[in-house]
């Protein structure tokens, strides 16, 4: 949908609401959600499945990474909460006409392009700097690394 905004003969006001989304999706999804929050613990919860490997969760392994699986009773109601937000959001958005879905999803697009490259940058450090204390892990058990970088 973002794609089809090229084609389209946008006027003054789609191109301020285009700008608006892809900026404030980059601060609020790419930056504040990405790289402050859901990143880092992404790569330490796959730091720590990598040194206390269980079958099942191997197995699960992106489900655990997203702490959907043995994670804080705190940890999944936000992940939890948090996914049914998005789908929510998906689902409203998916109502709106062109221009106006692929001005949101524009911004959408870039705040993932951000969160992928969170997601590797934390991993590079990572793997850079395997001492490098994590952020918490919300792994139920003793023995998480809850250290703040």
């Amino acid at each position: 949908m973002a794609l089809e905004l090229v084609t389209l003969e946008l006027q003054p006001l789609h191109l301020g609401a285009l700008a608006f989304s892809v900026l404030y999706m980059s601060w609020a999804e790419g930056y504040k959600g990405f790289h402050l929050g859901f990143a880092p613990r992404v790569v330490a919860r796959a730091s720590y499945l990598r040194a206390h490997p269980r079958p099942l969760h191997v197995l699960l392994a992106p489900v655990f990474c997203m702490g959907y699986i043995h994670a804080t009773r705190r940890r999944k109601l936000l992940s939890f909460g948090l996914t049914s937000m998005i789908i929510c959001f998906v689902l409203i958005v998916r109502m709106l006409p062109q221009p106006w879905r692929g001005i949101v999803d524009a911004g959408v697009v870039t705040g993932l392009a951000l969160g992928i490259g969170s997601i590797l940058y934390f991993l590079t450090l990572k793997l850079r700097y395997p001492e490098r204390p994590d952020v918490s892990t919300d792994i139920p058990e003793s023995g998480n690394a809850a250290l703040a970088p």
